[in-house]
C-alpha cells in the first residue's frame, strides 16, 4: 500500500514548484485547509495562482485563523468569485497587488465549480451563458447554440488542490461534515495533486464505504490536524465567539443591523 500519511504540513507541500496553481476552498473561515496555507506561506513558493470561490482581506489574528490572502504576497494570479467584503472596501486590499502585476479573473459561483468540473470530466470548457453583454464576454469565444449566445468558459485543472476533511482513511478516501463539502470534491478529482489536512485519519476499513465522498483515488497526501492546529473545534468556537460578541467586528463584517 502506498504511504499516502505526512507527519508534517511544511513536508506536505515541500516540492510545490514557483508558478503552480492550487484550488482552495474558502467560506470565509469553513472548509479552508489553514494548515496547508499556513505551510505554502512559510515555504516562501512564489508565482502562485490560486483558484478560489471567496477571496477576503485577513480578519482575524493570525495566530487564529489564516485565508488563502495570507499567500497575497507570493501570487501572480487570482481566479475568483468574491473578492474583498464589502463593509471592508470590498477589492480595495487586492489593488496594490495588481498595480505590482496581480491578475484578477472573476468568475460567477457556478461557472467557477463547472470549469473545476470539466477539468475533472477532461473537457475543454463548457459553453456558459452567464456574462454575455457584459465585461466578462471580452477575449472569450462565443458560439450561438439554439439561437442562444454562449461564452466559451475554458476548464480548469489546477496543479494540486488543498482540501479539508472531517475524515480520512490511509487510502485517502474522505468524509467530509456538512457545509464543508463544498466544491472540495471536485477540486480533488481536477487537482493533478491532492493535499489533504483531516480532523482524523483512521485505519483502511473503518470509514463505511456509503459514507465515503472523495475516493482515494483521487488523493495523494494526507496530514492530521494536531491539536494545536489550524481549524480545531477550539479555534473555531472562539472565531464564532468573536464574531457574535464583539460588535465592532460582527458591524464591520456584516454591516450594524438597527
Amino acid at each position: 500500500m502506498i504511504n499516502k500519511v505526512f507527519t508534517s504540513f511544511d513536508e506536505a507541500v515541500a516540492d510545490i514548484p514557483d508558478g503552480a496553481s492550487i484550488a482552495i476552498e474558502c467560506w470565509g473561515y469553513p472548509a479552508t485547509p489553514q494548515n496547508l496555507i499556513a505551510a505554502l506561506k512559510r515555504k516562501g513558493t512564489k508565482k502562485l495562482t490560486v483558484i478560489t470561490h471567496t477571496f477576503i482581506p485577513m480578519v482575524w489574528p493570525e495566530e487564529d485563523a489564516v485565508l488563502p490572502s495570507l499567500l497575497l504576497p507570493q501570487m501572480k494570479k487570482l481566479i475568483t468569485s468574491i473578492a474583498g467584503i464589502m463593509n471592508l472596501g470590498a477589492g480595495d486590499f487586492l489593488q496594490e497587488y495588481i498595480e505590482k502585476g496581480l491578475e484578477v479573473e472573476i468568475v460567477g459561483h457556478g461557472t467557477l465549480a463547472s470549469r473545476l468540473y470539466a477539468g475533472a470530466a477532461g473537457l475543454g470548457g463548457i459553453y456558459d451563458p452567464i456574462g454575455i453583454g457584459t465585461l466578462l464576454e471580452e477575449g472569450k469565444e462565443k458560439r450561438v447554440i439554439k439561437g442562444k449566445e454562449y461564452l466559451l468558459q475554458e476548464s480548469i485543472k489546477p496543479d494540486y488542490a488543498f482540501v479539508a476533511a472531517h475524515k480520512a482513511d490511509k487510502l485517502g478516501n474522505l468524509v467530509f461534515k456538512g457545509g464543508y463539502r463544498g466544491d472540495q470534491p471536485v477540486m480533488a478529482m481536477a487537482a493533478k495533486t491532492t493535499i489533504v489536512e483531516a480532523d482524523k485519519i483512521v485505519e483502511v476499513g473503518e470509514i463505511d464505504p456509503e459514507h465515503v465522498v472523495t475516493p482515494g483515488a483521487f488523493v495523494d497526501r494526507i496530514i492530521e490536524i494536531p491539536e494545536d492546529g489550524y481549524g480545531t473545534p477550539e479555534k473555531g468556537a472562539k472565531l464564532i465567539s468573536l464574531l457574535t460578541q464583539i460588535s465592532s467586528v460582527r458591524d464591520l463584517l456584516f454591516g450594524k443591523v438597527e
